[in-house]
């Protein structure tokens, strides 16, 4: 009923072109027969042979198929279990019960994040030295993708904010683009670290985060962060983060 449901919302939204399978090797057998350029993937949390969580990894830890839009529809609302999806770089959650203009937003999230604009200056982002912080491998793989699409290649990363600490004490960056919760050194403590006692106080902190707690995240406000994102996130977002951080 779910897959007949989203094949009619697709055809309004002009898309002619679906395909519909029962289960995650399926979908994955998909993707290798047709190739996965100019494909998205929407799926539901629970299938037959494995969890969307299973599926969203097995397609990130695949070179050809990690750049793949991903959008999850479900009903599941506890953290720890949409915390992977989260991490993935998926391009959005759909929220059961959803209606059509829900769907929308999550195909122009997908649309955006496969067709990038070109609306920053290039010189300017060429130079730009970015700090990327997350102990997440996919998540950082996501976010660099997005930043070379944008002509940043000048990226560093690290696995929390003690190795991010460790980077900044001997390298200058124009940008910090940090994660909230990591082991050794969350993001709050990084942001607090970078404002209170690196010799780079004033450079943008961008936080991009799965934390729900509004108690903690105000605390990260306080701490100095320049601005926060939701994970999952709209490339949009990011790229529009970023060049109001560059404006600043």
């Amino acid at each position: 009923m779910q897959a007949n449901l989203v094949s009619r919302m697709l055809q309004h939204q002009g898309i002619s072109h679906t395909k519909v399978v029962e289960s995650g090797q399926a979908a994955l057998a998909v993707l290798k027969s047709e190739g996965g350029a100019n494909h998205l993937v929407i799926s539901s949390l629970y299938l037959p042979d494995m969890a969307g969580t299973e599926l969203v990894a097995a397609m990130r830890a695949d070179h050809d198929f990690e750049t793949v839009p991903f959008i999850l529809i479900s009903s599941e609302t506890r953290p720890q279990v949409l915390e992977p999806v989260r991490q993935s770089g998926a391009c959005s959650i759909v929220g059961k019960p959803f209606n059509e203009q829900q769907l929308s937003r999550a195909l122009f999230a997908a649309a955006d994040y496969l067709n990038p604009p070109e609306d920053l200056d290039v010189a300017e982002i060429e130079s730009l030295r970015v700090l990327l912080v997350d102990d997440s491998l996919a998540s950082r793989r996501h976010l660099r993708r997005l930043l070379s699409e944008l002509g940043i290649e000048r990226v560093a990363e690290a696995v929390n904010g003690k190795e991010a600490v460790a980077l900044l004490q001997e390298t200058m960056v124009d940008l910090v683009i940090t994660d909230y919760n990591m082991p050794e050194m969350d993001g709050r403590e990084l942001t607090e670290y970078i404002r209170t006692q690196s010799w780079q106080a004033n450079v943008p902190v961008l936080m991009v985060t799965s934390e729900q707690n509004m108690g903690r995240l105000a605390a990260v406000e306080r701490a100095g962060v320049s601005a926060i994102c939701d994970k999952p996130f709209e490339a949009g977002s990011i790229r529009k983060l970023i060049s109001e951080s560059l404006t600043r």
